[in-house]
């Protein structure tokens, strides 16, 4: 019997909190239409998810992806940083001018 891998789930959210080593709490904000009153609504949730490096700082904007449980609450991994934290650009911006 061979097992298939299928797709693991991805997210998209921003780091809001960075105060344990190698993890991250990332918020993953989707919006759904309300069942009666057809409203657009948006939904938050928190994930907390592994940073190997500890690369990422809080207003990043993160890549997550599924993986095995690595602790009670923890079953998500950073794959990708895919844009910095507003202040963080600013900063680049600033050291390349010189």
């Amino acid at each position: 019997m061979e097992k298939t891998g299928g797709q693991k789930s991805t997210k998209i959210g921003v780091v809001s909190g960075k105060s344990m080593k190698k993890t991250v709490s990332v918020i993953v904000e989707r919006q759904i239409r309300h069942p009666l009153y057809k409203k657009i609504v948006r939904e938050k949730k928190k994930f907390l998810a592994h940073d190997e490096y500890e690369k990422c700082k809080i207003g990043d904007m993160v890549k997550i992806v599924q993986s095995r449980p690595l602790s009670k609450l923890k079953k998500w991994r950073v794959q990708e940083i895919v844009s910095l934290s507003p202040s963080e650009t600013v900063k680049e911006a600033k050291d390349k001018k010189g």
